[in-house]
């Protein structure tokens, strides 16, 4: 299984003006505050997408950097709502002599079947 990089329940800021991630969910990558980066990222069906993304202080009060991530368009694209949960997976990648990683989204919804909660992929 590929690791998981991070995975959230979206909420009402998140679908509305950008994706917060806490900084310290990206392990050791050295991030600074102003500093912006694309992410590409794959969709369950394949389409990359490419999240223009920054380093940001938190605006809630705490202490820390978080990643603030422009899908905007994914999230329009996808119907996705509040209260579904996001998932940043990356997959390592062997190409001959060389390594890479490549990294996915996954966006599930929670529903009720027979009584039952399941997360369903968008």
């Amino acid at each position: 299984m590929a690791p998981l990089i991070f995975s959230k329940i979206v909420t009402e800021i998140d679908i509305t003006r950008s994706l917060s991630i806490p900084t310290s969910s990206l392990g050791l990558i050295p991030l600074e505050e102003g500093h912006s980066v694309d992410m590409h990222v794959y969709d369950s069906c394949g389409r990359l997408w490419i999240f223009r993304s920054s380093i940001l202080q938190q605006s809630t009060g705490c202490e820390g950097l978080v990643l603030s991530v422009n899908w905007l368009e994914f999230v329009s694209h996808k119907n996705v709502k509040v209260d579904d949960e996001v998932i940043f997976i990356e997959e390592i990648i062997m190409n001959g002599p060389g390594v890479g990683a490549r990294l996915y989204i996954q966006v599930r919804r929670k529903i009720r079947l027979f009584g039952q909660d399941i997360w369903a992929d968008l």
